[in-house]
């Protein structure tokens, strides 16, 4: 039988022995200085690497220390010798590695689901956005349990209510849960968003705010930039809020004002610079470049929900087709389409890319190809090749689209839609044929209803105008059961039996008011001088004894006007002949010999550029004394009338720019900012 060693002393410089190390790594533990408690335990492990104190204190050591990696190597190595006795520690250390699969199997896997072991399940389930799951395990907690992180369990349900109501649309349902902190406020306010109540969730989120403030304000320690940083989601809350509610550029500034702070939270930048991208659209593409930089920032596929990083995406993608790069448009959006295969917006993306191609044939192709794969989700995607349609001309076709849409196919716009088209290609069968299923459709699921009756009294006016009497006479009837004092529809259906029965008409003529029923107490010459009358009948003039001699001529005469004398000019000399040209123009008169020009302007050449004064004068044939013949004679030099070749100015030659001379001056960059960026 081997007998038990003792304690042996380790190789160190003091040649410590094993109780003494420990004694270090309790005191180490004590104070928070792990680094140093690692160093004790290294040298114990050293002379038992199978001592499971010493491993598991040395996982712990490494878990605070945020090494959770190496903690998680220790596990492994020493799996056999540690068994369960370390399943929350390899569960929190795949779970901070983003191992959430791995974290989600290792507690399930555990023989004895302990409290802190149910709040790590809690957790990884919410990164697993399986909320429902996640809600019943908080519940549990919050109920079974009393200690001082109850605020926490708090906290984490109500973030779990907020994001089932923002990402699965779920109804509010109260849990009783208190707003006395600002996380547990700002929780409550992104569950009021997701529900649509804008306005009582901005509210909340004011409230959150003042919270932050008051809570963060009693610790000296604590800064005005601290208070800004923490204060720094709730701003970038309230500025989707106010874009949501159309206030776009109040939340452009809150956007720029949470960028401009740097935060750490690389999730919270994402989310800021996405919805900056939003707000800028088309517009503002070079800023919207460098936002989106910051949703690529590394790490941020762990901070944010699955339809987060989608929406993020789809922006990514738009931006580039904004910006013209088309196969980088492509390339994101076909990426999109192999993730989400039934979402639509992927294609949508590519045909809008198509059509700023003008290619509207392989749009449309697209359009249906995706609509036959997918038909739980065609409706927009057939609006859309019908609108494409339209585009082209093809009436008929973007008709035969919309009517195979058989969740739209009976609604009021779809109807009106239809009809207009198909009145537009002079259809008017089919337009009828369209308000025949749209009213037999109300007429069975909501007969008598006010969308029923509008829809027959749209279609009785269209075969109306079109002249298909015999055709409104059904609806026109149907409404006139409906109302019977409605005396317009009466006369209508009397019109169109007029053409079809006539004893009908008659019968129905009865039920016609009598004309003294139907008489009004109306001033005529009252309602013609009224101010909206546009004809106004002329009175005739009443002839009288005293007027008479007027008509003959023999009133009085009206009084002449004087002749105002003309204005003579200053130098006027009445002795004097005037001028009897003084009406012509001065060109036109015999005597103008045009204007004297200064001695200056006959100095100016006329010539060719640098000709001087002289050398124009020798040059002009019209100022010699014999001008030469304008071709040599045959048998004479070629040369001989030439002027002198020193008077000859050559025409001037260019100088060659210089390499740099023609270059646009070069757009100078502008300095980035820090780790800052839809």
């Amino acid at each position: 039988m081997r007998e038990k060693q003792q304690p042996k002393t380790s190789g160190g410089d003091g040649g410590l022995s094993v109780a003494s190390l420990w004694t270090e790594v309790n005191r180490c533990g004590q104070n928070g200085d792990y680094t140093r408690a690692l160093k004790a335990l290294t040298k114990i492990l050293h002379e038992n690497r199978d001592d499971v104190t010493a491993l598991h204190c040395k996982i712990v050591c490494l878990v605070q220390n945020g090494s959770f990696k190496e903690a998680l190597n220790v596990m492994n190595t020493h799996s056999k010798v540690l068994g369960s006795e370390v399943v929350f520690e390899k569960a929190y250390c795949e779970y901070r590695l983003n191992r959430v699969e791995s974290a989600l199997k290792t507690i399930e896997g555990a023989p004895e689901q302990t409290d802190k072991l149910k709040e790590l399940y809690g957790q990884v389930l919410y990164r697993l956005e399986r909320y429902d799951d996640c809600k019943s395990v908080y519940t549990d907690l919050i109920r079974n349990s009393q200690d001082e992180y109850e605020e926490e369990r708090k906290t984490n349900l109500a973030a779990v209510v907020a994001a089932m109501s923002q990402w699965e649309k779920a109804p509010l349902e109260d849990l009783g849960l208190p707003e006395s902190t600002y996380e547990l406020c700002y929780n409550a306010a992104c569950a009021l968003i997701g529900q649509g109540q804008l306005t009582e969730a901005f509210n909340k989120l004011r409230q959150a705010e003042e919270l932050c403030r008051v809570s963060l304000a009693d610790d000296s320690d604590v800064t005005e930039e601290d208070i800004e940083s923490e204060l720094a989601v709730i701003h970038s809350q309230m500025a989707y809020v106010t874009q949501l509610q159309g206030r776009t550029d109040e939340a452009l500034q809150l956007y720029n004002q949470v960028i401009k702070l740097k935060p750490s939270d690389v999730g919270l930048l994402a989310v800021t610079a996405n919805n900056i991208i939003t707000i800028n659209k088309d517009q503002n593409v070079f800023d919207s470049k460098k936002k989106v930089k910051l949703t690529n920032a590394e790490g941020v596929e762990y901070k944010l929900a699955k339809k987060q990083l989608q929406a993020i995406d789809f922006n990514k993608a738009l931006l580039a087709m904004y910006t013209n790069q088309a196969d980088q448009c492509r390339k994101l959006s076909s990426s999109l389409q192999s993730q989400n295969p039934g979402h639509p917006r992927p294609v949508l993306i590519q045909v809008a890319q198509l059509c700023r191609e003008k290619q509207h044939s392989r749009a449309i192709e697209l359009l249906q190809q995706f609509s036959d794969q997918h038909p739980e989700s065609a409706s927009g995607i057939k609006l859309t090749m019908a609108q494409l349609y339209l585009i082209q001309g093809h009436v008929t076709k973007a008709c035969d689209v919309l009517r195979s849409i058989e969740e739209f196919k009976h609604k009021s716009g779809m109807v009106s839609a239809l009809v207009t088209m198909y009145s537009h290609e002079e259809d008017i069968d089919s337009a009828i044929d369209i308000f025949k299923q749209a009213i037999g459709h109300y007429q069975s699921e909501q007969p008598g209803s006010a969308a029923h009756l509008a829809l027959v009294r749209e279609a009785a006016n269209f075969k109306l105008k079109y002249g298909r009497k015999k055709e409104a006479i059904s609806d026109l009837e149907q409404l006139w059961k409906q109302n019977t004092n409605d005396i317009h529809t009466l006369a209508q259906l009397i019109s169109a039996y007029s053409l079809v029965d006539t004893d009908k008409a008659k019968s129905l003529s009865k039920h016609l008011p009598s004309a003294d029923t139907m008489s009004f107490n109306v001033d005529v010459d009252e309602l013609e001088n009224s101010h909206g009358a546009t004809y106004v009948r002329k009175k005739a003039a009443k002839v009288t004894g005293e007027n008479l001699p007027k008509e003959q001529g023999q009133g009085e005469i009206k009084k002449k006007k004087k002749k105002k004398k003309g204005k003579l000019p200053k130098n006027y000399d009445p002795k004097a002949t005037p001028d009897p040209e003084r009406w012509l123009p001065m060109r036109e008169r015999t005597y103008y010999r045009g204007k004297k020009k200064g001695k200056k302007k006959e100095q100016i050449g006329k010539g060719t550029q640098g000709a001087t004064a002289g050398a124009s004068a020798e040059l002009d044939a019209s100022k010699t004394a014999s001008s030469p013949p304008t071709s040599p004679r045959p048998g004479s030099a070629s040369g001989s009338s030439a002027a002198p070749s020193s008077n000859v100015v050559p025409p001037r030659q260019q100088k060659p720019a210089a390499s740099g001379a023609t270059r646009k001056k070069a757009p100078q960059k502008k300095k980035k900012g820090g780790k800052g960026g839809w």
